[in-house]
């Protein structure tokens, strides 16, 4: 048995005698091992991964004057409109303007304000993004949850080329959203 398998079939063990929210968390932050976050996306110290959902929908633009040049348009970024599942593709939440991510299951809700980004490796793709949220819920899925990290970005860029005032796109994208809380 290589070290590898014998590292993960030690954590499989020590992650099935912890109670199930410890659990989850420990199995959160040993699948985003994978995951080369850009430093400037680095989370607090104090914090850890709690949670991974997946998102499939739409990044969502529309056509608008330049601020610098009001005869010309540009397309603007609206909002996200996208389906949030857990590791099981289970459809548990949606993602919206504000931005907000909300459980289906239980109603909570976080809403987040972009305090870094970073390119994303895929030239078509949105930027990877830390988010801090503004007022954790004390329950539910997103209880306590502080910082949100936009990583493995898919597609949403604006379309390209020029555009005719008041039209609007939506752009199809994916990503997958780290959701973590203090340590303690």
């Amino acid at each position: 048995m290589s070290l590898r398998r014998g590292v993960a079939a030690a954590f499989g063990l020590f992650a099935a005698a912890l109670p199930a929210e410890r659990a989850t968390a420990a199995e959160t932050r040993a699948s985003t091992a994978h995951v080369d976050m850009p430093a400037a996306l680095a989370l607090p110290p104090d914090e850890a991964v709690v949670l991974e959902l997946s998102a499939k929908g739409t990044q969502n633009y529309e056509c608008r004057s330049k601020q610098d040049a009001p005869e010309q348009y540009e397309w603007v970024f609206v909002a996200p409109e996208a389906d949030l599942f857990d590791g099981r593709g289970k459809k548990i939440g949606k993602h919206y303007a504000g931005p907000t991510w909300e459980s289906t299951t239980d109603g909570s809700k976080v809403v987040g304000a972009v305090k870094a980004r970073a390119e994303s490796p895929e030239a078509d793709a949105i930027p990877w993004l830390l988010l801090v949220v503004k007022e954790p819920p004390g329950t539910g899925t997103f209880a306590r949850i502080t910082s949100v990290q936009r990583a493995e970005t898919h597609g949403g860029k604006p379309p390209a080329g020029g555009c005719q005032r008041g039209e609007a796109r939506k752009v199809p994208y994916r990503a997958v959203y780290y959701f973590s809380r203090p340590r303690s």
